[in-house]
This record gives structure tokens, C-alpha cells and sequence, in this order.
């Protein structure tokens, strides 16, 4: 009787500050049997120092991490291994990231608060070359592509759509009423750089003062979290 062939497993890597949930992740994927997680990592510079070695066939990365945020991981990631196939699973509402993710080079962009099965979906998709989003992003951008906005939106988009990756995460920090220091130990940069990225939106958003700009962040960030 001839013996069967061992299943080939497509080797995932995990980026994510939180150990318990890589823990989690990597518990769920292993149950699949073509599946199996090769190494993980708590930042950016941790995973462009493994992934050389280890190459995986995907990685799953968060968006909010310290030093480098997801978004910049996935653009460099894009650019040394343009191979490997990328999801993106963060707390972060898919309206605000996940075209900028998609921008970026991600194959799929999964909210945690999502299922797990979720995840395995997007890695199979990406396997076959095929991009996991939700409908919902997906008639954003086909309105988009048309030249016209969803509704409910006014002008040519969101004033925010002009701020850089790491801006828009100091702002919707700012929304969500979270001062410098706790801003600098969420993003793992000092109190300095938040303040900086603060000017930067300030000026690029035409807003002279600071508590205008939490209070325009505020309406923001309830904005967003209440499906608008």
C-alpha cells in the first residue's frame, strides 16, 4: 500500500505586541492541517529580523505597534519580500485602515473583532492570490474608483485622507481622548515625536488650536465608531 504524501503546510508568521493573543492565533491556525505558525514577533524590527530565515508563506500583522506601525511594516514588507502574502488583523475600524492597508500591499484586512475563522479565510484567499475585504470597504472603493464619495460623505473625502500613517494614528488617539504621554507608550515613541506629529496635523489640518483640534478628532472618531 503506498504510503501518503505529507501535507505541505503554509508557514504563517505573527506580528503583534500582545503575547497572550499571538498565543491565541497561533493555537487556532495550528488546528487547520495545512497550516502552521514558523515564528512571531512583538514589532516591526523584531519581524524583519526573523522573517529572512524563517520565510514564511504569509504574515498577519496589527496596525498599531511600537516603533514602526503596520502600515510602514507592510510597505517595507512588500518591498524585501514581495513574495510573501500579508494580512492585516487590528482593533482599528476597516473604514479608516483598511484601504491604506490595502495601499500598502496587504492581501486582506480583518477587524478582531471578527471571528477567528475570519483569519483563516483571509490566509486561504491570499493563498490563491484572491484580497479578503469586507463588502462594505469593497462599495467604498468601487465609489471611489467612479469618482464619487459614499454617502453620507461631503467635498472630495475625509480631511484626515491627507495625514500620514502615523498622523492619523496620533489623531485618532487624540479622539478617543488620550493624552501625549499615553499616546507615546501606546505608538512606543516619545513624548517629543507625539508632539510633532500633533503640529503636523495641526497644520495640515488648518487648525490653530489644540483643543479645537481634539474636539474636531472627538466628532471624528464618534464619526467613525458609529458607522458613519
Amino acid at each position: 500500500m503506498a504510503k501518503k504524501k505529507p501535507i505541505t503546510k503554509k508557514r504563517i508568521f505573527l506580528v503583534e505586541d500582545h503575547a497572550i493573543l499571538r498565543e491565541c492565533l497561533k493555537l487556532f491556525i495550528e488546528q487547520e492541517p495545512d497550516m502552521e505558525v514558523c515564528g512571531e514577533a512583538g514589532n516591526a524590527a523584531e519581524a524583519f529580523a526573523a522573517i529572512p530565515a524563517l520565510q514564511p508563506d504569509a504574515v498577519i500583522t496589527d496596525i498599531s505597534m511600537p516603533g514602526m506601525n503596520g502600515i510602514e511594516f507592510l510597505k517595507n514588507l512588500k518591498a524585501l519580500h514581495p513574495g510573501i502574502a500579508t494580512i492585516v488583523l487590528s482593533m482599528h475600524d476597516e473604514s479608516v485602515y483598511a484601504e491604506r492597508a490595502l495601499h500598502a500591499g496587504a492581501m486582506g484586512y480583518v477587524m478582531k473583532k471578527e471571528s477567528t475563522g475570519e483569519v483563516i479565510s483571509a490566509l486561504r484567499k491570499a493563498f490563491m492570490g484572491e484580497r479578503h475585504i469586507s463588502e462594505k470597504i469593497v462599495a467604498s472603493l468601487v465609489l471611489k474608483g467612479l469618482g464619487r464619495n459614499a454617502p453620507g460623505q461631503n467635498g472630495s473625502g475625509s480631511p484626515v485622507d491627507i495625514l500620514s500613517d502615523r498622523e492619523l494614528e496620533v489623531f485618532e488617539h487624540l479622539g478617543r481622548g488620550c493624552d501625549t504621554k499615553s499616546i507615546a507608550a501606546s505608538l512606543g515613541v516619545s513624548p517629543k515625536t507625539v508632539e510633532t506629529h500633533r503640529m503636523h496635523i495641526k497644520e495640515k489640518l488648518q487648525v490653530p488650536a489644540l483643543s479645537e483640534l481634539i474636539q474636531q478628532a472627538a466628532v471624528w472618531v464618534d464619526h467613525k465608531t458609529s458607522g458613519g
